[in-house]
Formats: structure tokens, sequence, C-alpha cells
């Protein structure tokens, strides 16, 4: 008789947005923990799609993911992935403040409609925790810092903003009708290698290294709280293991009526925006030229992660230093591009 013991079944996790920036990071961490992955993508031309083709392509090397290429807003298709799935972590969405102004139904239908699939899935298919992306341009005009979880968010500056903060309440009444463990964590300006192209960075360092201008707004008096993907991704990870059953003591954002908290994951550090562009200006080895201008429609002087309830839940995340993330990055653009 064999004495070895049994093994359990593979974890299973449902990702939409696999191909996206922060999805490709977070999958790729799942498939290195031993978890199965289903990951499901649109694969939209809001950028690239080259881009993020080659990040699914990465993913697909591993026999334990499962590429999906779909609408998240696509009647019952997320329901059916989610079968089988313990958890279920929604990233996909239309991202961009600015493109927010230009394209608004879009948002509605990935943001809105998209993320009401995605909970109609999570009552018909209850998974042991239900992970959902929001971003902290939810505190809109809130100018308490650093943003707490417990603060109103009821400013939002842009219709991203406001359709992501829809998505938050969308879900908190999902959580208790349908008692869903259900974790919101708000992302503070994500960076890193394989970054959106329409991301500040990857803009400043694609026009520093061909020589072009890089538009600074606000005339560089701004501030970010930038989290490097890799300090990102381990937050989620960690924060799967903590369903919203009990408190986490004052500061919890933990709901009366529901198995529900959202939570902030950034640095907890704001940097100027100025010593940004030094940071890439010193990994990519050029000066930039630089051309300040006024405020951006939708755009906020500041943001700031208080990062005391997620802490108090995980323990303390790591906080990659802005120079050391930044070099990382110029890295992986110099070797994707062959610069």
């Amino acid at each position: 008789m064999s004495s070895r013991a049994p093994q359990s079944a593979p974890k299973r996790a449902l990702i939409t947005g696999s191909a996206g920036f922060i999805g490709f990071h977070l999958c790729r961490r799942l498939l290195a923990d031993g978890w199965q992955v289903t990951g499901l993508d649109a694969m939209t031309a809001y950028y690239d799609v080259t881009l993020k083709q080659r990040r699914h392509a990465m993913l697909c090397q591993s026999p334990a993911f499962q590429a999906v290429e779909g609408r998240l807003e696509t009647p019952g298709l997320v329901a059916e992935l989610a079968q089988g799935a313990g958890i279920i972590i929604h990233l996909a969405a239309q991202a961009g403040v600015r493109h927010s102004i230009d394209a608004p139904r879009s948002y509605v239908e990935a943001n809105l409609i998209g993320t009401h699939e995605v909970l109609e899935a999570a009552r018909t298919t209850p998974p042991a925790h239900l992970l959902i992306a929001s971003t902290s341009s939810v505190y809109g005009a809130n100018e308490v810092m650093p943003y707490a979880e417990v603060h109103k968010a009821d400013t939002p500056m842009s219709f991203y903003a406001a359709t992501k903060k829809a998505a938050e309440v969308m879900a908190h009444s999902y959580a208790h009708l349908y008692a869903i463990p259900t974790t919101l964590f708000r992302f503070f300006t994500v960076y890193g290698p394989w970054g959106r192209p329409d991301m500040a960075l990857f803009k400043f360092t694609r026009a520093i290294l061909a020589g072009d201008p890089i538009e600074i707004y606000n005339h560089g008096d701004m501030r970010r709280d930038f989290t490097y993907v890799d300090d990102l991704v381990e937050g989620i990870i960690r924060l799967i293991a903590c369903p919203p059953t009990a408190s986490a003591g004052q500061a919890d954002s933990l709901s009366p009526v529901a198995p529900y908290r959202t939570v902030n994951i950034g640095n907890g550090a704001p940097v100027g925006l100025m010593d940004f562009v030094h940071a890439i200006e010193a990994a990519t080895g050029r000066t930039a030229d630089k051309r300040f201008l006024p405020m951006q429609p939708g755009d906020v002087p500041a943001t700031w992660a208080d990062a005391t309830l997620i802490e108090a839940l995980t323990g303390p995340l790591p906080r990659t230093d802005i120079r050391d993330g930044v070099r990382r990055f110029v890295d992986w653009y110099r070797d994707y591009y062959a610069l």
C-alpha cells in the first residue's frame, strides 16, 4: 500500500482582464504559486493589441492557464467561465481618465454592464472570495490626505472614476443580498514592466528615448502615490486569504450589513512629478525636453494611500523605491523594443 498522502486539487481562479498590465502580472504570480487560472480578455484596441497578445502568449506557456478571448459584457460568458473557480478577481475595465471624456459609453459597457455580469456570475456560482479592482480616482475632490477607505468618495472628478465608484456600490448590494464575500481594492498609480502605453511612465520613456518633448501637466506641481506592480500583486495575493468576515480594527471599512470592504493598495509615499521625471532621466541617461502645461480636465493634483488597513489585514507589504522601479521598466522597454 502506498504511504503517499493524497494530493489536494489545484486551486482555481478566474481572472478578468488577464491580458492587461496588472492582469498579466497577477496571472503569472498565481501560476507560479500553483493555481489553475482561466483568463478572460476582450483584446480591445484601446492600446496596442500586440502588447496584450504577447502577454497572453507568455501566460499560455503554462499548461495551467486557459486563455479565453471575449467581451466581459457578453450575457452569461463570465458565469460559464466561473464554474469551479474558488476565487474571481475582476480586473477588466475601460481605463483612462482623459479617454472617459471622449468615449464615455465604452466605460458604461465595460465598467458597469461588465461588472454586473461578474456579479451575476458570483451570485449563481458563489466563490470563496470575489475581489474587484477599483481606483484611487474614486476619492475625487477629497482633499484629506492620506486617503483612507473610511473617507467619503462621492465627488468623482472624471467619468472613469464615477463608473468605478458605481461598480463599488453595485458590488456592495450583491454582497448584502447574496452573502458574497467581496473585497474592492483601490489601486494607486501602478507602474512597471509590461505597462500600459497610455500611462505617463511609458509615454515619457518613449518620448525621451526618441528625443521628443514630454508634456508635464499642472506645470509639474503634482504628486502621485506610485505603486510598483509586483508590490501591488503581492497585496492582491495576500488579500485572497482575507475575505471580509471579521473587523480589522477601528480603521476598517468593513460594511455593517454585508461581507464587503474596500482596501487601498498603494506605496503610502507620494512622489513629486518632477522627481518621477528625474528618475526616468537617470534610468535612460538622457535629459527630457519638457513642455509645461496647465492641469487637464478630470485630473487631481495629488494622490496618497493610507496603507493602515491593508497592513492590518496582511502585514507590511514590499515598497519598491521609485528609482528602482523606473529603472526596471526602462530596462524592459529597451529590451522589448530592441533599443
